[in-house]
């Protein structure tokens, strides 16, 4: 129905189709960016209302969380259909306009598809669960239970508790990752397979450039139902889950990342291929293996594009080792792969407030971000240096905040509403009440503020990503570090003979700092201040430099 319109609108757009090799993709959490018809909470025809927010951010594409129909529970991570806008964020009509506008202002439109599970009161569910003879009876994940009545194996859940749920209608358990409300989907079933991808296609169609893919490693389940070994104390970690949660306590061998996998991600890239400059990026779960997971499932050019790691989205504090660390291990464990990377998103503690950075250091670890090797996720407000909201209990509407509460708050500090205007209680988000409060503080940081402040965060970002896209090296290019701290961090990214230096002071200290050998000098449109001496340059606190190479090779 729209295949030839969205194709045309395609080939206009992706002269390029590697575009997202290097991209600046942002993130609109949709509940909680902007409302339009005054419920409290965030639409579609919001994010069309600040679309130019975005374009004069300079990103090159938006990746929206989910929107489809849903019973919320999970606030649109546990859908009930498919193939439709929930009316909470408005219609397909809606959808449609929004990928137009997108498009016309040069931006693509990157969905997220939650693949490995749906909604209980999915139509699917709903029939597989009537009977063991049905015909969707194998569209979930189903088994019986031991002879003591107990759960067929010792899987657990990342909300909490065991990943299996008794069903009284089927007397058998069946499996959810999740919450119990979210079952999920057996892939071991041709039908799943076949009826996901036609879902694919149907959003192909509509236009999109692509999916974010959310927990694309759990979607094959072991089909022996082995139990999961336990993990040594020594290797538990908070990266997939919060520390107090015991999900951490096994070594998560059979209830994920299965070799299965791989062969339906072939046939998702093969049928993504046949739309001009799509993108897909997979969310890796996965604590132990995670960048070797990553390079089998980016490998050559017929599986994922690229693969959404968690390195610097943990409570790990990224020091100039760390970041040279992880950067290097990529490169010699996936050094096919390419690789996105983020700071913050609607599931972790905001970085600024996780990692308790002053304006100064924001500024310097966004540069740092935003110069990596890999595409760059921005979380919405990042841009205008959003701290983490505080949300009391009697407000709290995250399920994961309310099963952990008090040690772990869940996420709604990192989703409470972005701040348009100043000078209103709501921040100009909504006129009504907001789904999650409008956090006071934030309101200082409000767009209104910023927007005409050169001086400002939002100022800095669209400076350091106006710098990104003005050198190919930055995008594209290779990654080879210098210096790895401990308080200056430096690299070079070179692309078809032009290289630019990176040098960041990560320190509340000024540091002297030396150019490579060779033919430098200093890029001064980037918006970091440097001291020139006779020797070479001193970076302040929180200060970075960016070096030219070959500047003629660079322009693009």
């Amino acid at each position: 129905m729209f295949a030839s319109e969205s194709i045309e609108r395609h080939q206009a757009l992706h002269v390029d189709p590697d575009w997202w090799r290097g991209a600046v993709i942002y993130q609109v959490y949709p509940r909680s960016f902007q409302d339009s018809n005054g419920d409290g909470v965030g639409d579609l025809s919001g994010i069309i209302h600040r679309m130019d927010h975005l374009a004069a951010l300079g990103v090159d594409a938006i990746w929206i969380s989910p929107f489809f129909r849903s019973p919320m529970l999970d606030f649109g991570y546990d859908v009930s259909d498919y193939r439709d806008v929930d009316p909470l964020f408005g219609s397909l009509g809606d959808f449609d306009a929004l990928i137009q506008r997108a498009h016309d202002r040069g931006i693509r439109v990157v969905i997220d598809l939650v693949m490995s599970h749906t909604s209980s009161s999915h139509p699917w569910f709903k029939e597989s669960r009537s009977s063991r003879d049905n015909p969707k009876a194998d569209w979930y994940v189903w088994a019986n239970a031991k002879p003591d009545g107990s759960p067929p194996n010792n899987w657990l859940s990342i909300f909490g508790g065991p990943a299996w749920e008794w069903d009284g209608e089927r007397m058998q358990y069946y499996l959810h990752n999740f919450l119990a409300d979210q079952p999920d989907l057996n892939f071991h079933c041709d039908e799943v397979r076949n009826e996901l991808l036609d879902v694919a296609r149907y959003w192909l169609e509509r236009g999109v450039d692509g999916f974010r893919l959310d927990t694309v490693n759990f979607y094959v389940h072991d089909k022996q139902l082995r139990d999961n070994p336990p993990l040594p104390p020594e290797e538990q970690n908070d990266s997939t889950a919060p520390s107090i949660n015991p999900y951490n306590f096994q070594d998560h061998l059979y209830d994920k990342t299965q070799p299965e996998n791989l062969e339906f991600l072939k046939r998702l890239r093969k049928l993504m291929d046949e739309f001009p400059g799509i993108t897909s990026v997979g969310e890796v779960g996965e604590s132990q293996r995670g960048m070797q997971v990553q390079a089998q499932y980016t490998l050559g050019d017929d599986h994922l594009h690229m693969c959404y790691g968690f390195d610097f989205l943990s409570n790990a504090f990224p020091t100039p080792e760390r970041i040279a660390e992880v950067m290097e291990r990529f490169n010699r464990e996936a050094p096919d792969s390419w690789a996105c990377w983020a700071f913050s998103n609607h599931d972790v503690v905001r970085h600024a407030s996780r990692w308790n950075l002053s304006d100064a250091a924001q500024r310097a670890y966004a540069g740092v971000l935003i110069s990596l090797r890999g595409a760059v996720c921005l979380y919405q407000g990042e841009e205008l240096g959003l701290t983490e909201a505080y949300v009391p209990y009697e407000e709290l509407q995250d399920p994961y905040g309310k099963r952990f509460w008090p040690k772990f708050k869940g996420r709604d500090g990192c989703r409470t509403p972005i701040p348009w205007v100043g000078d209103s209680s709501n921040g100009g988000f909504t006129d009504a009440k907001p789904w999650l409060p409008m956090a006071v503080e934030h309101l200082e940081k409000a767009v209104s503020h910023q927007d005409h402040d050169d001086g400002s965060m939002l100022a800095f970002y669209r400076s350091m990503i106006a710098l990104r896209k003005a050198h190919l090296p930055l995008q594209k290019g290779s990654f080879e570090a210098v210096e790895r701290g401990p308080k200056v961090l430096s690299f070079i990214r070179e692309h078809e003979g032009a290289q630019v230096f990176c040098a960041f002071n990560l320190s509340d200290e000024e540091q002297a700092l030396t150019l490579p050998a060779g033919d430098w000098f200093r890029d001064r449109g980037a918006p970091f201040t440097v001291k020139e001496t006779g020797d070479g340059y001193v970076l302040p606190p929180w200060q970075a430099l960016f070096g030219l190479a070959n500047t003629a090779a660079q322009e693009t």
